[in-house]
């Protein structure tokens, strides 16, 4: 059965992947862009995981990992400099 479904959520996954980028380049405005990245990042590490549970390998739950780390860090500057047109304060 986990040759069956594993698949279909390959397949579900790369169809809300491909979405979130038609979100992406439409806009239409810079928050709605900061949030289908975000978006996308998720799809991304939704993708690497079940790829892994496919592969049976646990390397890409460390990379999903890394990559969820660095989505973060990401996401958070951007919305930064959303905020104050600037990402490092300084005194």
């Amino acid at each position: 059965m986990l040759d069956v479904v594993i698949p279909i959520c390959l397949a579900l996954l790369v169809l809300a992947f491909l979405l979130t980028a038609a979100r992406l380049v439409r806009g239409p405005s810079l928050p709605d862009r900061i949030v289908a990245l975000d978006t996308l990042n998720i799809n991304a590490i939704a993708l690497i995981v079940v790829y892994g549970i496919w592969l049976r390998s646990a390397l890409f739950f460390e990379v999903a990992l890394l990559i969820a780390v660095m989505g973060f860090i990401g996401t958070v500057a951007l919305t930064k400099y959303l905020q104050r047109g600037d990402i490092i304060e300084l005194q």
